[in-house]
């Protein structure tokens, strides 16, 4: 059991560290609003990560199998909605950017969630990695290994979001505002180009 999840913890860190649209975003928010202010969208995040990871873990992922066309709405779906993130951002003023903008939401973190096509592919390799077909206990192997990849996920975008809040700290003077947000905001589309195209 603990070497199962040892692997896991080893098998998930590049993929939850590196900069994808949920780490991004979060990131931007901390840098915009601080790390207070983005606990209920990561609420939404993570409460949708583990109920979508429970079900893929339960069966789940035949659906995209069945229906290949369901899985490339939801990647266009995903990447466009990062997009309108991004040019929400872009367009913030750069002056008293917290009235001009809004922090994400419970709701703008579960559907981060449910249409980034990546957290599926990412979940779906997790299950066939470390899930033998020969597990006697499914159940109690699907909800640890839920467990673990939501925590471990809650870990990352706490992370970003602290990186986000200390560099903003930085550029808390009017003239860099609209530095910071549109800095953010060309990383989110690029984020966005990059769901479409893998």
């Amino acid at each position: 059991m603990t070497e199962t999840i040892l692997a896991l913890l080893i098998f998930l860190f590049p993929l939850a560290y590196s900069p994808g649209p949920g780490n991004m975003l979060f990131a931007a928010n901390g840098a915009l609003f601080g790390f207070r202010a983005t606990l209920p969208a990561s609420a939404g995040y993570h409460l949708a990560t583990w109920l979508m990871t429970l079900g893929i873990g339960l069966g789940l992922t035949g659906l995209f199998e069945t229906w290949p066309l369901l899985f490339a709405i939801l990647k266009t779906t995903g990447a466009a909605y990062v997009l309108w993130l991004a040019i929400k951002l872009w367009r913030a003023r750069a002056t008293n950017t917290v009235h001009s903008a809004r922090p994400v939401t419970f709701r703008d973190g579960a559907m981060l969630l449910l249409l980034n096509p990546k957290a599926y592919v990412i979940i779906t390799l997790i299950f066939s990695q470390f899930l033998s077909s020969t597990e006697t206990h499914v159940l109690g192997a699907v909800l640890l290994i839920t467990t673990v990849f939501t925590l471990n996920n809650l870990l990352a975008f706490s992370t970003w979001t602290l990186i986000g809040d200390r560099l903003a700290g930085a550029f808390r003077q009017e003239r860099y505002a609209a530095w910071l947000n549109r800095g953010f905001a060309t990383v989110l589309a690029g984020v966005a180009m990059w769901m479409l195209m893998a």
